[in-house]
């Protein structure tokens, strides 16, 4: 692992444009569950399995029930950076990471500093009336008792990608040529599960290829340096 740590630091040393792919293992850190380990969200027992609720033809047809289960497992609003993040966002102010790119939808990112941040599946941070697009905060949507209504009686949505849905297109676009650019692609926390999101990383043209990632990964991926840790360990050790 010291050899490899080495090789991590060599690496970011050399690098004047790094771009961080990440996914649920980046937030475990900061005990948000993740969705395909052991002890997942996927692998939680519900009435409904976790993979419908999460799509956009239950939350239409179940509203309520999508709430129930969304308020309680994904809108975990006091989460706290881990080193992880504030590693990354240190990187970034460094001049050395010029963008975040993250599955994830928990803003821990930008809680912990960083600024160009490409959220792929959105936010829970953000929620808009269906009807008139009436913006409210998430306080407002996890308070609320059953199915959050806007003032115009329409439905409040969280501005997160459900299944069944397609990605922004103008933050594919900055997505894939942020990755183009990229001189050092460093994957973690990601099991490469999700598409179109993993499809991405295919883009990647630049000198080296980090993957950080504690278990298995869902497609292979020639790396040049594999570490097989918690990332926010992996990262804590850089040295700016």
């Amino acid at each position: 692992m010291d050899e490899k740590l080495k090789k991590l630091q060599k690496i970011i040393d050399e690098s004047n444009n790094i771009v961080f792919f990440g996914g649920a293992g980046v937030s475990t850190e900061s005990n948000i569950p993740d969705f395909r380990s052991a002890d997942g969200i996927f692998h939680m027992s519900y009435h409904y399995p976790p993979e419908q609720v999460v799509s956009y033809s239950f939350y239409m047809k179940y509203p309520e029930e999508f709430y129930r289960f969304y308020k309680s497992k994904m809108m975990v609003l006091d989460a706290l950076p881990n080193p992880a993040h504030l590693k990354l966002a240190q990187l970034e102010r460094a001049g050395k990471l010029k963008a975040v790119i993250t599955q994830n939808i928990d803003g821990l990112h930008q809680k912990a500093g960083s600024k160009n941040v490409l959220e792929l599946h959105g936010s829970i941070w953000r929620n808009y009336c269906m009807d008139c697009n009436a913006f409210y905060e998430a306080k407002k949507v996890k308070e609320a008792t059953g199915i959050p209504t806007c003032f115009c009686g329409g439905m409040i949505k969280p501005d997160v990608v459900l299944y069944q849905e397609g990605l922004n297109p103008t933050i594919i676009e900055q997505t894939i040529a942020a990755i183009r650019g990229a001189d050092t692609l460093i994957i973690g926390g990601t099991s490469l599960a999700v598409y179109p999101a993993a499809g991405f990383i295919d883009y990647f043209r630049g000198n080296a290829l980090v993957v950080i990632n504690k278990s298995h990964m869902e497609r292979s991926v020639q790396a040049d340096l594999n570490i097989a840790a918690p990332i926010g360990e992996v990262l804590f050790s850089v040295a700016i």
